[in-house]
């Protein structure tokens, strides 16, 4: 499935704020999704692009790929 075939469960919105914040912002909101559930982080700062990726290896997050103003992150613990 591409990621513009997914509805998210939620969405962050960090447009207009520098990075780390969508990081941060993407941490405290995946533990309100369950196991499964999607979250879209809606960012326009270029670092978010490697950024958010990157936080989903280390976390053992699933990254599903951009959307026309955000990525998208699949909960798996």
């Amino acid at each position: 499935m591409t990621p513009d075939r997914v509805t998210p469960d939620l969405v962050v919105d960090c447009l207009g704020r520098p990075c780390p914040v969508p990081v941060i912002e993407l941490a405290r909101a995946l533990p309100s999704v369950d196991v499964g559930q999607v979250v879209e982080v809606l960012s326009d700062d270029p670092a978010a692009r490697l950024d958010v990726p990157a936080w989903c290896r280390m976390r053992a997050q699933e990254y599903l790929g951009p959307t026309a103003q955000g990525q998208l992150v699949r909960r798996l613990s």
